[in-house]
């Protein structure tokens, strides 16, 4: 289910400017022998510091001490370093491409280029966007309002599989199996419609939650001026209260990690009913959705309000509301004041980094989100060997057969509990590197000289092809992740697994290295990405990937004393003196690197045919612990803290306290600040 969040969340096709803003968390430089988090087998650990007082410290701390994040990033980690590498390879490609290229690669290079058009899109200004605004400039009353929300709407985002939310446009849509008919594509609809990351960063009271809400309102208001608006203040002001009452109305965070309360079907008369204030009929006609009997409202509540707050509203306040997200969300195709106005806000003033990142890299973070598998097919026909994709599935076959090995040594699961946990594995589908079936985008029509054009149509064209699903028998082979893209993830409704290409390389993988720090890096992402189907949101759902309880309540009730000792676990960690880790939030994944970790080292031993030894379990470890290295900015790392529902990376190789193995092959003992006594170690599976 959530991705493992190797890095952020990827950026979407439909949302240029997200994509931008994402670039400048994990966007590219030109990677070199040595390059910052870069991990190194048998790189020597920091000796002033006990394993059993600091693992992460004690696996990192020369890197940690060496390295600087760049000027242009939130945060520096081994995985952007890989991130870097094969950002590199695409450059390449691309520039071939440009010469040579036919078809898909060909309309890559064309896009990329006009990106890369700084001066044509200066000499443009503008125009590109006059058509969009105008067309918003001339609603005239509540029916033409409606019609512009529903025309707005993207399949922008994943609840489940991204654990992304966040969308600009009123309604976040996904187009996934039902809860409870894996067999049939349907919509989803989310809560949406904010310019801030999450409800509390509109509603929450404190100092720097203050700042933030003012430093929002004078971009907002800036970003109106540049597009030639009159009166950007008090259009801002109204953008940002009519947001702040969509807040008020929005779930917490933790709440939609909750599939059991996002299982609402409604029906056309439904909305109607439930949902005053919205000619919903009409909405969903502009949408695309006319058609549609059946929806799942995810957010219920937050559809509810802000549906109540269209007929509320005056329409010119949300005629600004368009135009200011509008405008927000294709900056990248802008003129370079809109994107020095975006960053300043979202990278300076939100993320706490210092410098915009260079055009070449934005624009291919934006590229990879408009075009993500034609991307991702030049990098696959380049960089992706058979042979490691041989050796990956082999370290799959073993990590699953050590979770069936985990299953049967529970005292504590019933056997009917069993034989359904060990069926969701005889079927889970294991994609490696790339999909089965590429999407084409021959429909997609791509011109050199209009970036902001092409930008509007690849929105357009992603969210046909998520609407063309609807009738259709549900793919149960289908990616959710490109092949370019350094992350994994677990998609519990079609019982399935997604390894990109790029995560395959070092320092999660490599083909030639050793099998201790393989398996303890992309062997424990296998692992965690495994244990998504048996954490507290995948066990939810059966083998077919249906919304179901096959527990029984003695064993439900077991594991979810477990996983609260996990919540406390983190829960007593501080990020900050006056932040602590919100373990609620964080328990899926949590839970996943626990489960993750230790069937990854059983897949290890049994490898080794029981000849194992301390020494070959602390490269196990070291290779979990180095691939993680991360430094954060302040500002992110409270925003991560705050939204995220991993924890920082210094928390996560944590989890090692909680496996026996770690204590003998580090000698860590009573008294040391990870210790755990036995009896307090966590043991789920």
């Amino acid at each position: 289910m959530q991705a493992f969040r190797v890095l952020r969340r990827p950026p979407r096709a439909s949302t240029l400017a997200m994509a931008l803003c994402a670039a400048l968390a994990f966007s590219t430089s030109h990677a070199q022998q040595g390059a910052p988090g870069a991990v190194q087998q048998g790189e020597q650990q920091t000796a002033a510091v006990l394993p059993g007082d600091d693992f992460y410290t004690f696996a990192n701390g020369q890197w940690l001490a060496a390295t600087e994040i760049p000027a242009d990033r939130s945060g520096w980690s081994a995985a952007q370093a890989l991130v870097d590498e094969t950002n590199q390879r695409i450059v390449q490609l691309i520039d071939d491409a440009s010469r040579q290229g036919q078809g898909d690669a060909k309309r890559v290079a064309t896009y990329y280029g006009a990106l890369m058009d700084e001066a044509g899109i200066e000499a443009r200004g503008t125009a590109p966007l006059r058509p969009v605004l105008d067309k918003i400039a001339a609603i005239r009353d509540k029916a033409g309002l409606t019609q512009a929300l529903g025309a707005s709407l993207r399949a922008d985002v994943d609840p489940l599989n991204a654990t992304d939310f966040a969308t600009e446009n009123l309604f976040g849509v996904w187009i996934a199996q039902g809860f409870t008919d894996p067999d049939n594509y349907v919509p989803y609809l989310l809560q949406g419609g904010l310019g801030m990351p999450d409800r509390a960063f509109y509603l929450e009271e404190n100092e720097r939650m203050s700042r933030l809400r003012t430093a929002y309102q004078a971009h907002i208001a800036a970003m109106l001026k540049l597009a030639g608006f009159t009166e950007p203040e008090a259009r801002a002001a109204r953008v940002f209260e009519l947001e702040r009452k969509l807040a008020q109305a929005h779930g917490l965070r933790e709440e939609s990690s909750d599939v059991q309360k996002a299982n609402n079907v409604w029906t056309g008369k439904d909305f109607a009913a439930r949902a005053p204030g919205l000619d919903w009929k009409a909405f969903f006609q502009a949408a695309g959705l006319g058609k549609q009997k059946k929806f799942i409202v995810y957010h219920p509540q937050a559809i509810i309000g802000a549906a109540a707050l269209v007929a509320e509203m005056p329409v010119q306040t949300w005629q600004d509301w368009l135009a200011f997200h509008t405008i927000n969300q294709h900056t990248g195709a802008l003129p370079k004041a809109f994107v020095d106005q975006r960053f300043d806000f979202y990278g300076r003033t939100l993320s706490g980094t210092p410098q915009l990142s260079p055009r070449w890299k934005r624009s291919l973070a934006a590229l990879n989100a408009a075009m993500p598998e034609a991307v991702g097919k030049m990098y696959v026909d380049k960089y992706f060997p058979p042979a490691a994709k041989a050796k990956v599935q082999q370290m799959v076959a073993n990590i699953v057969d050590a979770f069936h090995r985990r299953i049967d040594r529970l005292d504590w699961m019933a056997p009917a509990t069993k034989r359904e946990a060990h069926a969701k594995l005889n079927v889970l589908y294991v994609g490696v590197g790339y999909p089965e079936t590429w999407t084409t985008y021959g429909g997609l029509d791509i011109k050199p000289d209009d970036a902001f054009g092409n930008a509007w149509r690849a929105a357009q064209f992603h969210y046909k092809l998520e609407l063309a699903k609807l009738g259709r028998k549900v793919d149960a082979k289908e990616w959710s992740m490109p092949p370019q893209l350094v992350n994994a993830v677990n998609m519990p409704m079609q019982n399935a697994l997604n390894f990109p290409a790029a995560i395959l390389q070092p320092p999660f993988f490599d083909p030639n290295g050793s099998d201790a720090v393989n398996y303890g890096a992309i062997g424990s992402v296998i692992g965690h990405e495994i244990s998504h189907s048996f954490d507290n949101i995948g066990a939810e759902f059966d083998s077919k990937g249906r919304l179901r309880d096959w527990w029984t309540k003695a064993d439900r009730e077991h594991f979810a004393k477990a996983a609260q000792a996990l919540v406390a676990q983190y829960s007593a960690y501080d990020a900050f003196p006056d932040l602590k880790l919100n373990g609620q939030l964080t328990l899926a994944e949590n839970l996943a690197d626990l489960a993750g970790l230790a069937a990854a080292l059983d897949a290890y031993h049994a490898s080794l045919g029981g000849k194992t030894s301390p020494e070959t379990d602390r490269q196990f470890f070291l290779g979990y612990a180095q691939a993680w290295r991360e430094k954060a900015r302040e500002a992110s790392l409270r925003n991560q803290v705050a939204t995220d529902e991993h924890a920082p990376a210094q928390w996560r190789t944590y989890t090692v306290r909680n496996l026996d193995d770690w204590y003998k092959a580090f000698d860590v003992q009573s008294g040391q600040k990870l210790y755990l006594p036995p009896e307090a170690r966590v043991r789920v599976w």
